[in-house]
């Protein structure tokens, strides 16, 4: 492995573990999609910025990205709270009507030569995501994806360890949080905030495609083999972990599309831990017979 990869490598476990951490969370609270809501919603905000600043790699961009994913998180519970709107349909008309509005400022507003379009923002560029290095008094200091996410991830576990005994309670029963005085919609929109910083800073890189894969999969894998928390986000880490790795050397092997052959993988894993639970629960029921 030569060190392009192990940068690409570096960068995509900092986002695996981001995501899946999260992930669990959102799988045990029931709203995935809003991760898939939020990495399609930052579109315009990526749109707006551009105009602006007339530059792809412009900080603008992150900053209008990660205002439209935030204010994706509003407006879904203002929909689903205030006009008791299903949370589904509330989720559904905002993230595609958000898209589709960052896909005409896209079309109406930006140069035809420009790099910037929606492909971007759904596949990312993890395989070259190596060539944007930063060099600090004449040192290597990484890449601009591996800064941008680790800071990310620190913040993320900082997060959980501040707040375990919080996040426990809220992931698992929102109405003894509430009985406890929890303050839950101040959780809410805090967690959800760092969801959405936390797609925003990994698309780039990865694409929206791997962050919701991410945000999905390896904790769905996990909640099939394990309840109580604490084992829960380490499964889900290890299985991001490994579809990761795998994903990733495949795709290399293969000469693929990177984030997509990583979201295969994470599939796979989770169809085979599908499979070993039903041959688990027949062999159950023939011995109990």
């Amino acid at each position: 492995m030569g060190i392009n990869d192990a940068l690409n490598l570096v960068t995509i476990l900092l986002i695996a573990w981001s995501c899946s951490l999260l992930g669990a969370i959102m799988v045990l609270r029931k709203n995935v999609m809003v991760g898939d809501a939020i990495s399609h919603s930052v579109l315009p905000g990526i749109a707006i910025a551009y105009i602006v600043s007339q530059q792809v790699d412009s900080y603008l961009i992150l900053l209008g990205a990660s205002f439209f994913g935030v204010l994706t998180t509003y407006i879904i519970n203002f929909f689903h709270q205030k006009l008791k709107l299903q949370e589904d349909a509330s989720i559904g008309i905002t993230f595609t009507w958000l898209f589709a509005i960052g896909v005409l400022l896209i079309s109406l507003f930006t140069e035809k030569n420009t790099d910037l379009d929606q492909d971007c923002v759904l596949f990312g560029d993890l395989g070259i995501s190596f060539l944007d290095k930063i060099i600090l008094n004449g040192y290597f200091v990484g890449t601009r994806s591996m800064w941008m996410i680790s800071p990310v991830f620190v913040v993320i576990l900082l997060f959980y360890l501040k707040g375990w005994k919080g996040l426990q309670i809220l992931a698992f029963d929102e109405s003894f949080a509430l009985s406890k005085g929890i303050k839950v919609k101040r959780w809410h929109y805090v967690f959800m905030t760092l969801v959405s910083i936390t797609t925003v800073m990994s698309f780039e890189s990865v694409g929206a495609i791997l962050v919701i894969g991410l945000l999905s999969i390896p904790a769905s894998t996990a909640y099939l083999l394990v309840k109580r928390l604490p084992s829960f986000l380490i499964v889900s880490c290890l299985f991001a972990t490994t579809g990761s790795v795998v994903g990733m050397f495949l795709s290399i092997y293969l000469d693929l599309v990177m984030s997509s052959m990583i979201v295969v993988v994470l599939g796979v894993q989770f169809l085979i831990v599908v499979v070993f639970k039903l041959v688990l629960n027949r062999t159950a029921a023939i011995v109990k017979d």
